[in-house]
Protein backbone atom coordinates (compact mmCIF):
# COMPACT_ATOMS: atom_id res chain seq x y z
CA UNK A 1 0.00 0.00 0.00
CA UNK A 2 3.00 2.58 0.53
CA UNK A 3 4.39 3.90 -2.43
CA UNK A 4 8.41 4.32 -3.06
CA UNK A 5 8.81 7.60 -1.44
CA UNK A 6 8.55 6.02 1.70
CA UNK A 7 9.08 3.39 4.28
CA UNK A 8 8.01 1.89 7.13
CA UNK A 9 10.48 1.48 9.94
CA UNK A 10 9.87 -0.23 13.05
CA UNK A 11 12.10 -0.26 16.29
CA UNK A 12 13.23 -2.74 19.25
CA UNK A 13 10.31 -1.99 20.53
CA UNK A 14 7.90 -2.59 18.10
CA UNK A 15 6.94 1.17 17.50
CA UNK A 16 6.40 1.59 13.87
CA UNK A 17 7.02 5.14 12.18
CA UNK A 18 6.70 6.35 8.20
CA UNK A 19 9.56 7.68 6.55
CA UNK A 20 10.38 9.27 3.22
CA UNK A 21 13.26 7.93 1.34
CA UNK A 22 14.36 11.47 0.00
CA UNK A 23 15.11 12.81 4.00
CA UNK A 24 16.89 9.59 4.84
CA UNK A 25 19.40 10.83 2.65
CA UNK A 26 20.37 13.34 4.88
CA UNK A 27 22.30 11.87 8.31
CA UNK A 28 21.99 15.00 10.29
CA UNK A 29 18.43 14.75 9.88
CA UNK A 30 15.58 13.07 11.55
CA UNK A 31 12.00 12.93 10.85
CA UNK A 32 8.99 10.60 10.51
CA UNK A 33 5.14 10.64 9.94
CA UNK A 34 3.46 8.40 13.29
CA UNK A 35 0.77 5.80 13.03
CA UNK A 36 -1.65 4.78 15.78
CA UNK A 37 0.02 1.59 15.89
CA UNK A 38 1.36 0.47 19.65
CA UNK A 39 -1.22 3.67 21.54
CA UNK A 40 0.71 6.37 19.96
CA UNK A 41 -1.62 9.51 20.12
CA UNK A 42 0.07 12.94 20.03
CA UNK A 43 -3.22 14.89 21.55
CA UNK A 44 -3.12 16.37 24.64
CA UNK A 45 -6.70 17.11 24.73
CA UNK A 46 -6.78 13.11 25.17
CA UNK A 47 -4.53 12.48 27.92
CA UNK A 48 -1.37 14.69 28.93
CA UNK A 49 0.60 11.79 29.97
CA UNK A 50 -0.20 9.35 27.15
CA UNK A 51 1.03 12.10 25.14
CA UNK A 52 4.25 12.17 27.32
CA UNK A 53 4.55 8.64 26.50
CA UNK A 54 3.96 8.90 22.69
CA UNK A 55 6.61 11.58 21.84
CA UNK A 56 8.80 9.03 24.21
CA UNK A 57 8.13 6.57 21.97
CA UNK A 58 8.57 8.63 18.84
CA UNK A 59 11.90 9.82 20.03
CA UNK A 60 13.51 6.33 21.20
CA UNK A 61 12.34 5.53 17.52
CA UNK A 62 14.55 8.00 16.28
CA UNK A 63 17.04 8.66 18.81
CA UNK A 64 16.68 11.82 20.22
CA UNK A 65 15.74 13.37 23.90
CA UNK A 66 11.95 13.85 23.23
CA UNK A 67 11.92 16.95 25.69
CA UNK A 68 13.88 19.22 22.71
CA UNK A 69 10.19 18.39 20.90
CA UNK A 70 8.66 21.83 20.09
CA UNK A 71 4.92 21.72 19.48
CA UNK A 72 2.93 24.53 19.18
CA UNK A 73 -0.92 25.05 20.11
CA UNK A 74 -2.94 25.15 16.38
CA UNK A 75 -5.69 26.57 15.40
CA UNK A 76 -6.12 26.71 11.68
CA UNK A 77 -4.30 29.55 11.41
CA UNK A 78 -1.69 30.59 8.71
CA UNK A 79 0.86 31.84 11.25
CA UNK A 80 4.31 30.61 11.42
CA UNK A 81 6.98 31.13 13.63
CA UNK A 82 10.62 31.19 13.97
CA UNK A 83 11.91 28.26 17.12
CA UNK A 84 15.47 29.55 18.71
CA UNK A 85 14.96 26.92 21.94
CA UNK A 86 12.87 24.13 22.69
CA UNK A 87 11.95 25.74 25.67
CA UNK A 88 9.63 27.89 23.46
CA UNK A 89 5.81 27.82 23.73
CA UNK A 90 3.39 29.07 20.92
CA UNK A 91 -0.21 29.95 21.02
CA UNK A 92 -2.51 29.92 17.57
CA UNK A 93 0.44 28.93 15.47
CA UNK A 94 0.40 26.13 12.57
CA UNK A 95 3.65 26.37 11.67
CA UNK A 96 7.57 26.34 13.02
CA UNK A 97 10.52 27.28 11.17
CA UNK A 98 14.12 26.66 12.88
CA UNK A 99 18.05 26.30 11.64
CA UNK A 100 18.72 24.91 15.14
CA UNK A 101 20.31 21.51 16.08
CA UNK A 102 18.77 19.61 18.87
CA UNK A 103 15.05 20.99 18.47
CA UNK A 104 12.77 18.35 17.24
CA UNK A 105 9.69 20.00 15.53
CA UNK A 106 6.10 19.00 15.23
CA UNK A 107 2.57 19.12 14.51
CA UNK A 108 -0.16 16.90 14.52
CA UNK A 109 -3.28 16.08 12.40
CA UNK A 110 -6.10 14.12 12.12
CA UNK A 111 -6.72 14.09 8.22
CA UNK A 112 -4.98 17.76 8.05
CA UNK A 113 -2.28 18.01 5.41
CA UNK A 114 1.49 17.90 7.37
CA UNK A 115 4.33 19.88 4.97
CA UNK A 116 7.66 18.76 5.88
CA UNK A 117 10.19 20.99 4.58
CA UNK A 118 14.33 20.89 4.60
CA UNK A 119 16.96 22.94 3.17
CA UNK A 120 20.43 20.28 2.95
CA UNK A 121 22.10 23.66 1.58
CA UNK A 122 20.93 26.38 4.76
CA UNK A 123 20.18 23.39 6.94
CA UNK A 124 16.90 25.10 7.32
CA UNK A 125 13.86 23.09 8.62
CA UNK A 126 9.76 23.94 8.64
CA UNK A 127 6.99 21.57 10.55
CA UNK A 128 3.56 23.06 8.48
CA UNK A 129 -0.26 22.13 9.48
CA UNK A 130 -2.03 22.94 6.49
CA UNK A 131 -5.66 21.87 7.21
CA UNK A 132 -8.64 22.56 4.38
CA UNK A 133 -8.28 26.26 6.07
CA UNK A 134 -4.77 26.87 6.25
CA UNK A 135 -4.43 25.42 2.58
CA UNK A 136 -6.89 28.54 1.54
CA UNK A 137 -4.80 30.65 3.49
CA UNK A 138 -2.04 29.33 0.92
CA UNK A 139 0.80 28.28 4.44
CA UNK A 140 2.58 26.07 2.59
CA UNK A 141 3.79 28.83 0.01
CA UNK A 142 3.83 31.37 3.02
CA UNK A 143 6.37 28.86 4.49
CA UNK A 144 8.54 29.21 1.91
CA UNK A 145 8.49 32.79 1.45
CA UNK A 146 9.84 32.77 5.24
CA UNK A 147 12.59 30.53 4.73
CA UNK A 148 13.23 32.67 1.96
CA UNK A 149 13.43 35.99 3.60
CA UNK A 150 14.44 35.37 7.28
CA UNK A 151 16.45 32.19 6.38
CA UNK A 152 18.14 33.21 2.95
CA UNK A 153 17.22 29.57 1.29
CA UNK A 154 16.60 29.30 -2.43
CA UNK A 155 13.73 27.57 -2.92
CA UNK A 156 15.03 25.15 -5.63
CA UNK A 157 17.08 23.91 -2.46
CA UNK A 158 13.99 22.94 -0.48
CA UNK A 159 12.31 19.83 -0.69
CA UNK A 160 8.76 19.60 0.85
CA UNK A 161 7.34 15.73 1.90
CA UNK A 162 3.32 15.48 2.07
CA UNK A 163 2.25 13.29 4.88
CA UNK A 164 -0.83 10.94 4.90
CA UNK A 165 -4.12 13.16 4.70
CA UNK A 166 -7.08 13.15 3.83
CA UNK A 167 -7.46 13.28 -0.02
CA UNK A 168 -10.06 14.05 -2.76
CA UNK A 169 -11.91 10.86 -2.23
CA UNK A 170 -12.87 11.81 1.28
CA UNK A 171 -12.72 15.24 1.68
CA UNK A 172 -16.42 16.21 0.88
CA UNK A 173 -17.60 19.63 1.29
CA UNK A 174 -20.58 21.98 0.82
CA UNK A 175 -21.78 24.46 -1.95
CA UNK A 176 -20.28 27.04 0.65
CA UNK A 177 -16.74 25.84 1.35
CA UNK A 178 -16.61 24.73 -2.52
CA UNK A 179 -16.97 28.19 -3.45
CA UNK A 180 -14.33 29.41 -0.84
CA UNK A 181 -11.93 27.24 -2.92
CA UNK A 182 -13.10 28.22 -6.50
CA UNK A 183 -12.89 31.50 -5.48
CA UNK A 184 -9.10 31.33 -4.42
CA UNK A 185 -7.99 28.70 -6.89
CA UNK A 186 -10.04 29.59 -9.77
CA UNK A 187 -6.59 31.36 -10.91
CA UNK A 188 -4.60 27.98 -11.30
CA UNK A 189 -6.11 27.23 -14.93
CA UNK A 190 -6.89 24.02 -12.78
CA UNK A 191 -10.15 24.12 -11.12
CA UNK A 192 -11.93 21.38 -12.79
CA UNK A 193 -8.92 19.24 -11.30
CA UNK A 194 -9.11 20.42 -7.87
CA UNK A 195 -13.01 20.80 -7.62
CA UNK A 196 -15.13 17.87 -9.15
CA UNK A 197 -18.78 17.53 -8.45
CA UNK A 198 -20.01 14.58 -5.46
CA UNK A 199 -22.77 12.93 -4.59
CA UNK A 200 -26.45 14.31 -3.84
CA UNK A 201 -27.57 13.86 -0.28
CA UNK A 202 -30.84 14.56 -0.02
CA UNK A 203 -31.38 17.00 -2.53
CA UNK A 204 -28.13 18.42 -1.87
CA UNK A 205 -24.70 18.91 -4.36
CA UNK A 206 -21.76 17.87 -2.48
CA UNK A 207 -18.71 18.23 -3.83
CA UNK A 208 -14.76 17.09 -3.51
CA UNK A 209 -11.77 18.86 -3.20
CA UNK A 210 -8.22 18.01 -3.48
CA UNK A 211 -5.79 20.00 -1.66
CA UNK A 212 -3.10 17.90 -1.74
CA UNK A 213 -3.13 19.23 -5.14
CA UNK A 214 -3.68 22.67 -4.40
CA UNK A 215 -0.30 22.46 -2.14
CA UNK A 216 1.85 21.21 -4.88
CA UNK A 217 0.53 23.95 -7.19
CA UNK A 218 1.07 26.78 -5.05
CA UNK A 219 5.05 25.00 -3.62
CA UNK A 220 5.59 25.18 -7.25
CA UNK A 221 4.47 28.75 -7.70
CA UNK A 222 6.26 29.63 -4.23
CA UNK A 223 9.40 27.92 -6.39
CA UNK A 224 9.98 24.38 -5.46
CA UNK A 225 11.04 21.78 -7.84
CA UNK A 226 8.44 19.77 -9.22
CA UNK A 227 10.73 16.72 -8.55
CA UNK A 228 11.81 18.02 -4.78
CA UNK A 229 7.84 17.55 -3.63
CA UNK A 230 7.17 14.24 -2.47
CA UNK A 231 3.81 13.11 -1.96
CA UNK A 232 3.08 10.32 0.11
CA UNK A 233 -0.07 9.45 -1.64
CA UNK A 234 -1.93 8.19 1.51
CA UNK A 235 -5.55 8.99 2.59
CA UNK A 236 -5.92 8.79 6.05
CA UNK A 237 -9.69 8.05 5.89
CA UNK A 238 -9.31 5.34 3.07
CA UNK A 239 -6.29 3.65 5.70
CA UNK A 240 -7.74 4.85 8.75
CA UNK A 241 -6.97 1.50 10.66
CA UNK A 242 -3.43 2.84 10.29
CA UNK A 243 -3.70 6.58 11.07
CA UNK A 244 -5.96 8.20 13.24
CA UNK A 245 -9.05 10.19 11.02
CA UNK A 246 -11.26 12.44 12.29
CA UNK A 247 -13.67 12.46 9.17
CA UNK A 248 -13.55 7.79 10.67
CA UNK A 249 -13.66 8.43 14.23
CA UNK A 250 -15.58 11.56 14.75
CA UNK A 251 -14.82 13.11 18.54
CA UNK A 252 -12.80 9.84 19.31
CA UNK A 253 -10.37 10.64 16.82
CA UNK A 254 -6.84 10.92 17.95
CA UNK A 255 -3.79 12.97 16.20
CA UNK A 256 -0.60 12.12 14.10
CA UNK A 257 2.45 13.32 14.40
CA UNK A 258 4.64 14.53 11.99
CA UNK A 259 8.26 15.49 13.25
CA UNK A 260 11.32 16.69 12.10
CA UNK A 261 15.27 17.71 13.33
CA UNK A 262 18.52 18.70 12.75
CA UNK A 263 21.18 16.79 14.62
Amino acid sequence: MFNNEIVLKKDSDGTEILQFKRLLEFPNLKHCYTLRKNGINVYAKHNEQDLIESYKKVAKALDFDYRNIVKPHQTHTDRIENVNNSNEEFEEVDGLITDRQNIFLCTTSADCTSLLFYDDNKKVIADIHSGWKGTLKQIGRKAVEKMIKEYNCNPKDIICCIGPCIRKCHFEVDEDVMKLFKNEFEYTGRIDEIIEKGRVIENVQKYNIDTTLINKIILEEAGLLKENIIDSELCTVCNSSLFHSYRADKEKSGRNGAFIGMM
